[in-house]
């Protein structure tokens, strides 16, 4: 079983369904797999950032296969979104919601199990949005789709910023719940404002779609 310190297996936890959920949805909708494709693409979607998290880290082997909770509650995700697709297709704006709670506490524990490795702030950063983005990545190269983390502005700015401000709470000794939601919610925030204003980080201008061609 897991060692991590309740909260953060808590938040890794509660990511772990949520992209599990949206994952295997995404399989249903852009790919139509079968259960097999279904199950897979939400568990690596679910698992994928924290497994190259504790790689990176040296933590192994990863969580994921030490602790039976996380391919157990991935699989559980990845199954209800098998199960009940007909229905949560129907209601696009919550599943987008599961993806940023996903995206919030990923970037929350990568950047806090990074730190307490004893990795410096900046990289504690970057790995919090690698563990952020990592299986979202994965799933949408499975599907022949351009990662969202490439063509969606705010969706690894987000995690970049509760990242950051995990790192930051932590250095100032006032890290714990309270920080972590804060942290979590400032990201969560960001995405779904990014999601309903349809926001993007700033592209070249100018630029002919053709170009280079």
């Amino acid at each position: 079983m897991s060692t991590e310190p309740p909260l953060l297996l808590a938040l890794d936890l509660t990511g772990t369904f949520a992209f599990g959920l949206n994952g295997a949805l995404t399989a249903v909708r852009a790919a139509r797999l079968d259960i097999v494709g279904v199950m897979a693409l939400g568990m690596i979607t679910a698992l994928g950032g924290g497994i190259i998290r504790d790689m990176v880290l040296d933590d192994l082997p990863p969580a994921t296969f030490r602790d039976l909770r996380y391919l157990v509650i991935a699989a559980a995700g990845a199954l209800i979104a098998f199960g009940f697709a007909r229905h949560l297709g129907r209601i696009g704006m919550p599943i987008e919601l599961l993806d940023a709670v996903g995206l919030s506490v990923f970037a929350v524990t990568g950047a806090s199990k990074a730190m307490e490795f004893g990795i410096g702030p900046v990289q504690a950063v970057i790995l919090g949005v690698v563990t952020a983005v990592g299986g979202g990545t994965i799933r949408d190269t499975l599907v022949q789709q351009i990662p969202s983390v490439m063509r969606e502005g705010l969706y690894a700015i987000p995690a970049l910023v509760g990242a950051a401000i995990t790192v930051a709470t932590i250095l100032l000794g006032v890290y714990g719940l309270t920080a972590a939601l804060i942290a979590a919610g400032v990201c969560m925030v960001i995405r779904v404002l990014g999601l309903r204003f349809s926001l993007n980080a700033p592209k070249p201008r100018g630029v002919h779609p053709d170009f280079g061609d």
